[in-house]
């Protein structure tokens, strides 16, 4: 027989809340702890989710600019379009570095002076930077989730052990096994061990799942890069 959900939650009469008002300091703060991480880790991913759609809905557009821009001088002047993105701090990069090496060379007869093969490598370099850098940005706290996803069932088990004790001393208090005696510290058990999977599986599923979006967004910024070159070249300065 199934038992309905006002029997499981009442209070101190019986149910799992009436167990647990019977358990220990050590199970509370285990599950306090527990509470908090699952915070950490919603929060952790609501924000990296709005930071990721934000980002993608910038990129496509500022391809679409580099891809079909007359020229670098236009396509630069399009990069607050995607202010705030990756995708727009590369191309302001590439831009400050042609505008550094263009000084150099003002006496020459052309305005638009061609890179030479080692300003070309440089070129590479930087854009190659700040796509690390633009990552590295976009990959802030999520380390947290894969340390929330992996420590959440050892402090689940720590409750759970806590729990299996709690039962053991109850039945060498009442001198038997009755359930009246066990009741207490399997319910802690088994509560710890349930929130611990309730915090460990969605911190871990929001980790796999960013973790792949943003090698995604890595290969979109490197192809960016090439697109950047692409246009240098079709300019006359490559």
């Amino acid at each position: 027989m199934t038992l309905p959900a006002s029997m499981l939650l009442q209070g101190a009469g019986g149910g799992a809340l009436g167990l647990l008002a019977q358990g220990t300091p050590i199970t509370w703060a285990v599950l306090a702890l527990l509470v908090v991480l699952s915070a950490a880790s919603w929060t952790i991913m609501l924000g990296k989710r709005a930071q990721f759609a934000a980002v993608e809905r910038t990129s496509a557009g500022l391809h679409d600019v580099v891809r079909g821009a007359s020229g670098f001088d236009a396509a630069a002047s399009r990069a607050d379009d995607g202010a705030g993105s990756p995708h727009a701090a590369v191309l302001a990069r590439a831009a400050e570095f042609l505008r550094g090496v263009r000084a150099p060379q003002a006496a020459a007869a052309d305005a638009r002076p061609r890179l030479s093969p080692a300003q070309v490598e440089a070129l590479q370099l930087v854009l190659d930077t700040a796509s690390t850098a633009e990552r590295d940005r976009l990959e802030r706290r999520l380390p947290w989730l894969a340390t929330i996803g992996a420590v959440s069932p050892l402090i689940g088990l720590f409750g759970t052990v806590i729990g299996v004790i709690n039962a053991f001393l109850g039945v060498a208090a009442a001198g038997s096994g009755n359930i009246a005696a066990v009741a207490p510290g399997v319910a802690e058990a088994l509560v710890a061990t349930a929130l611990a999977l309730a915090v460990a599986i969605p911190a871990v599923f929001g980790f796999n799942l960013f973790a792949q979006r943003l090698n995604r967004l890595d290969g979109d910024l490197e192809a960016f890069g090439a697109d950047i070159v692409a246009l240098l070249v079709r300019d006359g300065r490559i």
